[in-house]
């Protein structure tokens, strides 16, 4: 037989699933890995497709999107994010991580690189890597505030360098970038003549900052890569989108037809409920978030594990460096010794070394008991090596 492809090899395990497998092994467990809100689909996105399936709408639809679906975003993003964009510039995608995989396609040939976070959701890597991009990581620092280092990012600058992606609010960091640093961005993406794709998924998740689009300050170079996954607790219903320069769209839409053909016509009736209906829901998750966020910083505090306040998303990174700077290790010993699992922060990049993500996207008793258990393994690891 001829061999299978040879890039699929080079991609390592995905490390979050893999605490995942072996957590679910667990009865006792408590799950703080997954990124998955622990709230139910609001009931009018739920019943908008309940009455979609029953009035047979549920047919293939538009490569891009339905068009009441594409203008419902299009007026989210003129009226949320302040961009004058039209439904034209819009494509529906199954999930944001498919939107981004296809902004890859679009952008990139074999051969440029792509600047990415050191600390990134781990898929947009992959996306570089199967389509022969070369992807370069750019830090992040828990003393930075997890920001750019933007001496360092002209550093990576090559004449192969063809686009760079930034994620705020940030996964795992929960790191919530200002307007000067969106500013900053947009100017170093026009001076090198860069392609922006900004991963926006946790945009309605913000608890001390409002959330910057860079796409204000360089449209004609910036996709943007969202969805409903996180801020509607719609994950498993797959609706993400892009905003693109027409030029890009274009592109984006007509790649539609190899890679999905088409998205989910129910899901696309559900979205436009979810874009047009009451957004009190959206306003509830986000203070149960925040509530959340509060409780686990005054835990870490008591503890001494502080090490900084995430202001987005529904994650913070705990310092286990106590106990090991390999961070897939400290996971496997936390589920073990305290039966509560935690992403190694080395699954978002070698800037996880030292920690692990937890998430924030379950009930307080259990967040509070699971982040107690964390820091008493920390504080009795730190003992043993003082006195080892």
């Amino acid at each position: 037989m001829k061999p299978l492809a040879s890039v699929p090899w080079t991609l390592p395990p995905q490390g979050v699933r893999v605490i995942m497998d072996l957590a679910w092994q667990d009865p006792e467990c408590i799950h703080l890995e997954v990124g998955e809100p622990n709230f139910p689909t609001p009931d009018h996105i739920v019943e908008a497709a309940v009455e979609a399936a029953r009035t047979g709408f549920h047919k293939y639809t538009p490569n891009a999107g339905i068009a009441e679906l594409r203008e419902a975003i299009a007026q989210k993003m003129r009226r949320y994010n302040g961009l004058d964009v039209t439904a034209e510039q819009v494509c529906v995608h199954p999930g944001a991580v498919t939107g981004i995989f296809t902004t890859v396609m679009a952008l990139v040939d074999p051969g440029d690189e792509v600047l990415l976070p050191a600390l990134s959701w781990p898929n947009a890597e992959m996306s570089v890597r199967l389509l022969g991009g070369t992807p370069v990581p750019y830090p992040l620092r828990a003393e930075d505030g997890f920001l750019p280092d933007f001496d360092r990012l002209e550093q990576l600058i090559t004449p192969r360098t063809k686009a760079i992606l930034v994620n705020s609010p940030g996964n795992p960091t929960g790191a919530v970038f200002d307007e000067t640093t969106v500013r900053r961005i947009a100017d170093f993406c026009r001076r090198h003549d860069l392609w922006l794709i900004s991963d926006e998924i946790y945009e309605h998740i913000v608890f001390d900052h409002a959330h910057v689009s860079p796409a204000r300050f360089a449209p004609e170079r910036t996709i943007t890569v969202s969805g409903l996954s996180k801020a509607y607790a719609m994950t498993g219903w797959r609706i993400g989108y892009t905003v693109s320069p027409p030029e890009v769209a274009n592109v984006i839409i007509k790649l539609q037809e190899p890679v999905i053909s088409s998205t989910n016509s129910i899901a696309q009736k559900a979205a436009v409920a979810a874009l047009t209906g009451p957004q009190d829901c959206v306003e509830e998750m986000r203070n149960a978030y925040r509530q959340r966020r509060d409780l686990a910083m005054d835990v870490l505090r008591r503890h001494g594990l502080a090490r900084y306040t995430p202001q987005g998303a529904f994650y913070l990174l705990v310092d286990v460096s106590a106990y090991s700077m390999d961070s897939f290790e400290a996971a496997k010993a936390i589920l073990r010794e305290t039966h509560v699992a935690v992403a190694p922060g080395e699954a978002f990049g070698a800037g996880g070394a030292g920690f692990v993500r937890v998430s924030l996207a379950n009930r307080e008793d259990l967040l509070e008991e699971g982040l107690e258990r964390i820091c008493r393994f920390v504080e009795a690891h730190a003992v043993q090596r003082q006195t080892g």
